[in-house]
């Protein structure tokens, strides 16, 4: 685990230090999103959450950066109080970039060494890390492919397990405006015989369907978004889902979503 700590934080402190400095920084993305649902298991069944997201790419890969404020209404989780936190650092390494060539067979257009640090309230820290894939696949704005071996912190240690994570986003114009699509999978698949048997094989898919509200009222495209985010979790957190214990969430939100 220490050396995956290690390359994860390598990675990181490369990317986010040298994105900044001049002419490196090829382009990045900044927003708020504002999300209310109810329906959710393990946690308050009513949620409000407040989400920062970074994504950027520079010279030799690419970041994505998040962190959750969630607040449940009033009610306390068991575990962490009224409000928590949870984010993930995921710098990725390109060796197309890093090699100043193109790298492209089939559908994969580039290659990456993939790295992810889970961290939050509770026993949350995860580190990842594996290969990760540029597809092209037309009508997709883009298509991520990433796979992880995960190795986890806390009660879980010892379950290091394999996560593979999709990433994509797809733009369908509507009248005088869009609706995007985009989202995320992370599909924990052969955890279910760990030698613990605390964190189970689980399923998260997580897309976002936004209309362009900001195009729409010729406020600026891509800055303003409003719509749903769909939230299936099939073992939400590896944890078995039972008839004493609901684990298996399928719910939605409301959204507001401002880029800057």
């Amino acid at each position: 685990m220490r050396t995956i700590n290690s390359l994860i934080l390598a990675g990181s402190l490369l990317a986010s230090g040298a994105t900044f400095a001049d002419d490196l920084l090829q382009w990045q993305s900044n927003s708020l999103t504002y999300l209310w649902g109810k329906n959710f298991k393990v946690n308050p069944e009513i949620q409000q959450t407040f989400t920062f997201e970074h994504a950027d790419g520079w010279k030799y890969g690419d970041n994505f950066v998040f962190v959750d404020k969630i607040f449940y209404q009033g009610k306390k989780d068991a575990g962490n109080g009224p409000n928590t936190y949870y984010g993930e650092i995921s710098p990725r390494l390109s060796l197309g970039k890093i090699l100043d060539q193109k790298i492209a067979f089939g559908p994969v257009k580039d290659v990456l060494l993939a790295m992810t640090y889970e961290f939050g309230e509770g026993d949350t820290e995860s580190y990842l890390i594996g290969p990760g894939f540029d597809l092209d696949i037309p009508g997709f704005d883009y298509f991520q492919l990433n796979f992880y071996q995960r190795t986890t912190d806390g009660s879980r240690a010892g379950d290091n397990v394999w996560q593979i994570t999709p990433v994509w986003a797809y733009t369908i114009p509507v009248g005088s405006s869009d609706v995007l699509i985009d989202g995320f999978m992370d599909w924990v698949v052969d955890n279910d015989q760990n030698r613990r048997g605390t964190y189970h094989a689980n399923l998260h898919f997580n897309p976002q369907i936004k209309y362009d509200l900001g195009k729409a009222l010729h406020l600026g495209e891509k800055q303003l978004y409003v719509g749903i985010e769909y939230d299936y979790w099939k073992n939400k957190y590896g944890i078995k889902d039972s008839d004493g214990f609901t684990t298996d969430q399928n719910t939605a939100s409301l959204l507001v979503k401002v880029h800057f």
